[in-house]
């Protein structure tokens, strides 16, 4: 089962549960006290937890990336194209169906790039580092990725990633 299809799975076990809940006559007026609150805004922060891609280089301390996701072909497509910065410890994660021998482009996005290309089993698999806003040659490394994560040029020599570089990923609205 790939990470797309136990996410999916996940998200409608989830929804499932949710439409299986029942209400007793004690539920139908909102709990207001102060306890009811704290865990209201516990809950909905977990909530609108970013995803998040936490990277372990050994011999470095984990760093984590707040990610934006992107499935689709079209989303794909587009990228970080327009966007005239990037947060610091920010990224956007490419998810795809399976692996396989993967390039990306700089057509349209301003932003120098670090390129890193994740394995099936959530390892680095190369890094194409700073590469060259507004170009469109192709950028691989050799070998199959099913996960590439864009981040600002330079974050990988600063944080020590290389192959093999173990990487984690978090769903938004799971926490850490």
């Amino acid at each position: 089962m790939t990470a797309t299809q136990r996410l999916a799975l996940y998200g409608a076990l989830e929804l499932s549960a949710l439409a299986c809940r029942t209400t007793s006559s004690s539920e139908a007026q909102p709990d207001t006290s102060p306890k009811a609150s704290q865990n209201t805004s516990v809950s909905n922060a977990a909530a609108s937890a970013p995803a998040r891609v936490t990277l372990s280089p050994a011999g470095h301390d984990p760093v984590n990336v707040d990610v934006e996701v992107v499935e689709t072909p079209e989303a794909r497509q587009r990228g970080l194209m327009y966007r005239k910065q990037l947060p610091q410890n920010a990224g956007m994660l490419f998810i795809f169906d399976r692996p396989d021998q993967h390039s990306f482009w700089m057509h349209n996005t301003l932003v120098p790039l670090d390129i890193i290309f994740i394995t099936a089993d959530w390892n680095v698999l190369g890094i194409v580092e700073n590469a060259t806003p507004l170009t469109d040659s192709p950028r691989s490394v050799p070998g199959q990725s099913q996960y590439v994560l864009e981040v600002n040029a330079g974050f990988s020599r600063r944080h020590g990633l290389q192959a093999g570089t173990s990487v984690k990923y978090v769903p938004a609205g799971h926490g850490s």
